[in-house]
């Protein structure tokens, strides 16, 4: 199964757009995909104008089933709308016992309706984004051409470290994904050698980066994802290009995590 987070402790990178367009990817090869926003803001719904009646707080907090919460959004495509309430919902989780597994016990019983969870979370570290990425132990890190980005990837990747070194979490970050890539710029440049650092530095791979590309904000205007709006752009073919690189990373890291149970059992 494939589980991601999407994450970046800086807001304006990209992390929205790449969490919808990688579900909408699986989905579209026949893969039953949920995608989950975390967010308080539910920019997820804004970006593919979905009105449920149900929302992520309603799942975590008042136990409602998961089916009650999702609304579709395309064939083999749901998602869980976050909203507001998200963050009364998050305060709610602050005094529960073992928190930190809260999305583990929730979403696990229904993960036979899926192929792929994909989580978008906050640009801040917060309790939601602790619990997502303990459940998916997968972590995209999309890294926009600009220095803050650039320190909200290193702030991301600290979390991952903290986790795994607290309680074992067994987290990997599948890629660093540069993004609103324009090499004319000089702070491309500084970016990328920053990026290189990263990389080297804590072994993660830096995938094919994202151009910038004006039908991004076209696809975002019309309300549907880039890479059904306007699959031939430069964009789209690098989001391609990135999503197909991680799904064949997780599916081996999987393939992997599962012969090692066999072999120990």
């Amino acid at each position: 199964m494939i589980r991601l987070v999407v994450a970046n402790q800086r807001g304006g990178v990209g992390k929205t757009t790449a969490a919808v367009n990688y579900a909408w990817y699986l989905a579209a090869r026949g893969r039953r995909t949920l995608l989950i926003d975390t967010d308080s803001q539910g920019s997820i719904g804004v970006m593919l104008n979905l009105k449920p009646k149900h929302y992520f707080s309603h799942f975590l907090v008042n136990k409602f089933h998961l089916d009650e919460c999702t609304i579709q959004a395309g064939e083999n495509f749901h998602v869980l709308c976050g909203n507001k309430e998200t963050v009364q919902a998050e305060s709610a989780l602050a005094g529960a016992m073992v928190r930190e597994l809260t999305l583990k016990v929730l979403l696990e019983p229904y993960e036979k309706q899926y192929d792929a969870v994909i989580i978008d979370v906050s640009p801040s570290i917060n309790l939601l984004q602790t619990c997502a990425m303990v459940y998916a132990r997968n972590v995209l890190i999309p890294v926009n051409m600009d220095l803050l980005s650039l320190n909200g990837a290193n702030a991301a990747y600290d979390m991952i470290r903290l986790l795994n070194d607290l309680i074992r979490a067994n987290i990997t970050a599948v890629g660093l994904m540069p993004c609103q890539v324009d090499q004319r710029l000089s702070v491309t440049a500084l970016v990328q050698q920053g990026l290189e650092k990263m990389s080297e530095m804590f072994q993660i791979p830096i995938l094919p980066a994202i151009r910038t590309d004006q039908s991004v904000n076209k696809a975002f205007r019309a309300r549907r994802p880039l890479l059904e709006y306007d699959p031939g752009s430069k964009a789209a073919q690098d989001y391609l290009a990135v999503f197909d690189q991680i799904t064949t990373s997780i599916l081996n890291q999987d393939q992997g995590h599962a012969q090692k149970q066999e072999a120990t059992a």
